[in-house]
């Protein structure tokens, strides 16, 4: 409940955050800022590692045994 309670106040505060910045931001000097880009709760879930063909090959390293890693 707190935790739900913390995402709340922060969605409102990162909005607020959001409106002030575009306010008093450069508008040729690259885009908008979100309120996401403001928001601790959604900081982390757009910093998580996509797996894709590139690095599966990491992954089956780290995780599947091979012969020569059995002995």
């Amino acid at each position: 409940m707190a935790q739900a309670r913390s995402r709340e106040s922060w969605a409102h505060t990162s909005a607020v955050l959001a409106l002030i910045a575009n306010v008093n931001r450069d508008p040729s000097k690259g885009r908008a800022w979100r309120p996401c880009d403001f928001d601790p709760h959604t900081q982390a879930r757009s910093q998580a590692i996509e797996v894709d063909s590139g690095n599966m090959g990491l992954l089956k390293q780290a995780f599947v045994k091979t012969k020569e890693r059995e002995s």
